[in-house]
């Protein structure tokens, strides 16, 4: 069964092979299809044709049969007072008028090639990860790499919509919003949301005044995180515990709930206990980081400013009280790439957008094109197409295009769709 957006793009690109015809006979020659409107409406707007020999400039509205305009209900609103065609797959001639003008309608059965339908439809039923995979090789290099940029930037607008309802809250305090927003990533999705309420439970300006004790910083980590709550035999978290009920006190803090952390189904190595640690280094090591960041141009430098490792007692712990093998419990390679990729580039991108810094906003789009491409099963599904992304600039446009395109079957909306369509035609 055809479709109405299939009849949209057919209009809207003029992918008709045998002249237009009226139902009175009339030929239609499109000049201009319009402004296509994906609201509420009619679903072209400013269009202009030729009828015969009058040039009529308005609104188009299709629909697959011409019984679509009073199922609609379209001669009862307003919207469609200026309507100067109507389109339709099927016409059962019937006049429809508006203002009291009767307004031209035109059929779009047998002028076009069957075969972008039956590619349409192809994609359309295609269960493959990527619909269009087997007919890529249709759409030009160009058309994909710029098509690329656009789901990038795409991507990088979604992401900080988070940092800026966090700025917000924070009443445009850039220190405290990438703060929270560095604690979130430190979550790695599964311990996101109890990683963003143990940084809101604790402002970055208490753990500044303790700034030169790393005990004192971890104690009131853990301390708010809510795993300090319990007996211990090891002198460490026994430490720990002493620390924190002083500073609770002092600073009035109130812990999250213990229950939100989530070790299950996690490598070791993953805990919150590890991640914790690591955090805390980070505070303990850095002074002014986001300040830093914005003034680092090379990005083995930025990289160098997340090289932390937990303190010592985590070299044979993954838990308190609980031993294990020897290890250093470093920040790894693809945690840093990791947060670069999805704090440090969008708080950049957004910090640019907001004090109107183009430098910054480009930085932050080659902090995404000097790391190395991401791993997981998106990438690897764009990778059996043929596909291969450079750099996680590409790999995050490559994610954006699959969760909001691919996995909608978006074709019709997608540059490299509408190529490989273009090409059958």
């Amino acid at each position: 069964m055809i479709s109405e957006d299939f009849l949209q793009y057919l209009w809207k690109f003029k992918l008709f092979n045998a002249p237009l015809l009226t139902t009175d006979g009339e030929e239609v020659q499109i000049i201009k299809s319009g402004e296509h409107n994906h609201d509420s409406g009619p679903d072209f707007f400013n269009a202009e044709i030729k009828i015969g020999k009058t040039v009529w400039a308005g609104n188009v509205e299709i629909h697959i049969d011409s019984s679509g305009w009073t199922e609609h209900r379209h001669e009862q609103d307003d919207a469609y007072r200026n309507i100067i065609l109507h389109g339709v797959f099927q016409s059962s001639r019937k006049d429809f008028v508006q203002n009291g003008i009767r307004i031209p309608e035109v059929e779009f059965k047998n002028r076009f090639n069957p075969m972008l339908w039956n590619t349409f439809e192809y994609l359309k039923k295609s269960k493959d990860k990527i619909p269009c995979g087997s007919l890529i090789h249709r759409a030009d290099r160009i058309t994909i790499s710029t098509w690329l940029e656009r789901m990038l930037v795409g991507r990088l607008e979604n992401k900080i919509s988070v940092f800026d309802n966090l700025l917000h809250q924070n009443k445009n305090d850039w220190s405290e919003t990438f703060y929270q927003a560095l604690s979130r990533n430190f979550g790695f999705r599964l311990n996101t949301v109890p990683f963003e309420l143990l940084a809101k439970s604790l402002p970055s300006k208490i753990l500044a005044r303790q700034k030169s004790q790393i005990i004192q910083i971890e104690a009131l980590l853990y301390g708010q995180a809510g795993l300090l709550e319990r007996n211990f035999r090891d002198d460490y978290p026994i430490q720990l515990k002493r620390e924190y009920a002083f500073l609770k006190n002092k600073f009035n803090l109130m812990p999250i709930e213990k229950h939100l952390w989530k070790f299950a189904k996690t490598r070791p190595v993953n805990f919150p206990t590890i991640r914790i640690a690591q955090f805390a280094m980070l505070i303990f090591k850095s002074s002014h980081l986001l300040t830093n960041i914005l003034e680092t141009k090379n990005i083995s430098d930025i990289i160098r400013l997340f090289k932390v490792h937990a303190s010592g007692y985590w070299n044979n712990h993954f838990r308190f009280d609980a031993k294990g093998p020897e290890s250093e419990k470093h920040l790894g390679k693809s945690s840093i790439e990791n947060i670069l990729i999805n704090t440090v580039a969008p708080l950049l991108f957004l910090y640019g957008k907001e004090k109107n810094e183009d430098y910054i906003i480009n930085r932050s789009l080659q902090i995404l094109e000097q790391l190395p491409p991401e791993s997981n099963h998106i990438v690897r599904a764009w990778e059996q197409t043929g596909v291969v992304a450079k750099n996680a600039y590409e790999t995050q446009a490559l994610i954006e295009l699959k969760n909001n395109y691919c996995n909608q079957k978006k074709c019709l909306q997608c540059a490299i769709g509408m190529k490989i369509l273009s090409r059958t035609n």
